[in-house]
């Protein structure tokens, strides 16, 4: 059984020999000593047998069957034999079991470091917690910033790329390996000094992928002057997706689709004639109220025919003796549905030709008819044309109800998508809005051209597709082949190779869900040290 326990618990240690394991309460309790005949000094590195003293130590180990274990361990203090070492004294370490001032094991120290890496603080405290170990939220921030910092490589290919550290306000830069696709570094800002004193600090990049920043090209020719500089397509597709909408947008009002309005009925239809000549003072003759009225009247006649009072009535049906008099009064049930307020006129009435003109017409949204109302002086609310709109869908109904107009943003998907990624309506749509709008249509042309240069890597024919955008009346297009120009060089190159900083966006997602854990403490050293370890596997 020793031998069992000791497998179990040290099989990874040399030097320690287990002397009990027992339950002690909510806790499990392994008493054990250190075996090793000597120790090395840490601060001469002398190897000692002069025993000084002995004494306890505590450590907290991973749990076992849920319960918490906690390791008592007798460990010696030594002499130190070298006579010129400062430290007279020093206690005995076992390798992968204790270290320095520390707690816990070294199994459970790396155990919620890793916990730390990848959860930070709140999140990371719950786990601990499941899995039966006690660790705040600050101890799990501090193991964090306790870590070493990983080793920064200097990759061939670098991705720079910017990250909110808060959006709208505080930005920081990430660059990533485009060849291992993981981060190398985070910089706490987006400057043109910050990123070309990086640059400077560690030579040996060769191509560097970025956006069309003008900061980031400009610290690329100050900190990698030899570096080749390619625009990522990514961001060049988006600046163009970007000048399309805008296209679209002086272009809105021909998004709908011309609707063929009848001529003007002068009058009503027959089902709308008949809902206007209804009269007001009679009795509903549907809905809860009206039909619950109905069946306590027959009930209470029923009972009153088989020569039961009123109070036994009210007892039998759980009604009040009141109801029941006023049921049982009413010849029918109509008497007790005509009320005072049934034949009052509605603030609707001055208007219901209008509306009818209207809904002969098409129009059919209470909204609009709502709107068109207030505009001529209806002093009442949206819920009262939305019940008589309601009763006019019943009454006459419109077998083909008005399409709604696609969205700005909706024509912009379809014109920088791929076509063969369109179904058949929107592609029909598409090709309707297209022969409204002859400028959507050129719009459409260039997008198309622009794709296939992109896809089979013919940079070498970006200046020929600028020349046919300047030749159309698309001002928001002669803005992006502006902005092309000025960083022509990286374009052609971005357009012509085929390296790509897409790994970018991802990391960017992860700095984010890494940020959003650590919630108020997101300090940028924290930030950073959690996305590097979590980047090389320390997590």
């Amino acid at each position: 059984m020793d031998a069992l326990l000791q497998d179990l618990w040290f099989h990874q240690v040399e030097g320690v020999l287990i002397e009990d394991v027992e339950p002690d309460g909510e806790l499990v309790v392994v008493r054990a000593r250190a075996s090793a005949e000597r120790a090395g000094c840490p601060a001469c590195g002398t190897v000692s047998a002069r025993v000084h003293s002995r004494y306890v130590r505590r450590l907290a180990d991973s749990a076992v069957g849920g319960r918490p274990v906690v390791i008592e361990l007798q460990v010696r203090r030594f002499r130190c034999c070298q006579g010129a070492c400062p430290q007279a004294t020093f206690a005995e370490q076992v390798d992968g079991l204790t270290f320095r001032h520390g707690r816990r094991s070294a199994g459970l120290q790396a155990v919620l470091e890793r916990l730390a890496v990848m959860l930070a603080g709140r999140a990371g405290a719950r786990l601990a917690h499941t899995l039966a170990v006690q660790a705040s939220r600050s101890t799990l921030l501090r193991l964090i910033r306790r870590l070493p910092d990983p080793a920064t490589h200097v990759p061939r290919l670098l991705g720079v790329d910017e990250f909110a550290l808060r959006k709208g306000h505080n930005y920081g830069t990430v660059l990533v390996d485009i060849d291992t696709r993981r981060p190398v570094d985070l910089l706490p800002d987006r400057t043109t000094a910050t990123v070309a004193r990086w640059l400077a600090d560690h030579p040996g990049v060769e191509v560097i992928c970025r956006d069309r920043s003008v900061a980031y090209a400009e610290a690329g020719r100050l900190g990698a002057p030899d570096a080749i500089h390619v625009a990522d397509r990514w961001h060049i597709w988006k600046n163009l997706a970007e000048a399309v909408e805008k296209t679209v947008v002086q272009h809105r009002a021909l998004l709908r689709k011309p609707e063929d309005i009848a001529p003007v009925r002068t009058a009503l239809p027959p089902a709308t004639a008949g809902l206007a000549a209804e009269s007001p003072s009679e009795p509903r003759q549907s809905g809860r109220l009206s039909d619950r009225v109905r069946e306590h009247h027959s009930a209470v006649h029923a009972l009153l025919d088989e020569g039961l009072g009123l109070r036994a009535i009210a007892r039998q049906l759980e009604l009040a003796r009141n109801t029941v008099r006023r049921l049982a009064h009413a010849t029918n049930a109509d008497e007790l549905l005509v009320g005072r307020w049934t034949g009052r006129p509605s603030v609707l009435d001055p208007y219901k030709p209008y509306l009818h003109q209207r809904w002969a017409e098409g129009c059919t949204v209470a909204r609009r008819l709502f709107e068109e109302l207030r505009e001529r002086g209806y002093p009442g609310g949206e819920s009262v044309v939305k019940k008589y709109v309601q009763r006019l869908r019943k009454a006459f109904p419109h077998d083909d109800p008005p399409r709604k107009a696609p969205s700005v943003r909706d024509v912009t998907g379809w014109i920088t998508r791929r076509p063969d990624r369109l179904n058949d309506d929107q592609a029909q749509q598409l090709k309707e809005i297209l022969a409204r709008c002859p400028e959507l249509n050129q719009a459409a042309e260039h997008v198309r051209a622009f794709a296939e240069l992109m896809n089979n890597r013919q940079g070498q024919h970006l200046d020929q597709w600028i020349e046919h955008v300047q030749a159309d009346g698309l001002p928001a297009l002669h803005g992006f082949v502006n902005g092309l120009g000025q960083d022509f060089d990286a374009v052609v190159a971005g357009l012509s190779l085929s390296y790509s900083s897409g790994a970018v966006e991802g990391h960017n997602n992860k700095i984010k869900m890494l940020k959003r854990q650590m919630f108020g403490r997101a300090n940028f050293d924290l930030l950073r040290k959690r996305v590097l370890l979590a980047a090389r596997g320390r997590s």
